[in-house]
C-alpha cells in the first residue's frame, strides 16, 4: 500500500508554502456498490490540524463534503528554513494520519 499522506514544506521568499496529499476514500455514506447496491458506509477525515514549531496554524472540521484523496494546499508567513511543519488527521472510525516535514 501506498503511503497514506504525502507532504512538501518549502520556503517562497518569508513563506512557508506546504502541500499535503492524504490518500483516503472519504466516503459519504450515501453511495451504493455496483455489485452488491447496499449503501458503502460513511469513511471520511473529520478533523484536519496544521502546526509550525508547535504552534496551530489550521484546525479546521472536515465532513463528506471534502473530495477522495484531499490535496490541502496552504501558506504560513513568519517561516524559515529548518521549522518542522506537522499535520495531524483523524477519520470518523479512529484513524490518524500523522506526518512531519522540515521546511527546506
Amino acid at each position: 500500500m501506498a503511503e497514506a499522506m504525502k507532504m512538501r514544506a518549502t520556503m517562497e521568499g518569508d513563506v512557508v508554502d506546504v502541500k499535503v496529499l492524504i490518500q483516503h476514500p472519504m466516503d459519504t455514506g450515501l453511495m451504493k456498490d455496483k455489485k452488491t447496491g447496499k449503501l458503502i458506509p460513511a469513511h471520511f477525515i473529520d478533523l484536519f490540524v496544521a502546526t509550525l514549531n508547535g504552534k496551530t496554524v489550521i484546525d479546521a472540521q472536515w465532513g463528506v463534503g471534502v473530495a477522495q484523496n484531499p490535496f490541502v494546499g496552504f501558506r504560513i508567513k513568519g517561516g524559515k528554513p529548518g521549522d518542522k511543519v506537522a499535520i495531524h488527521a483523524v477519520d470518523n472510525l479512529g484513524n490518524k494520519f500523522d506526518g512531519e516535514e522540515i521546511v527546506a
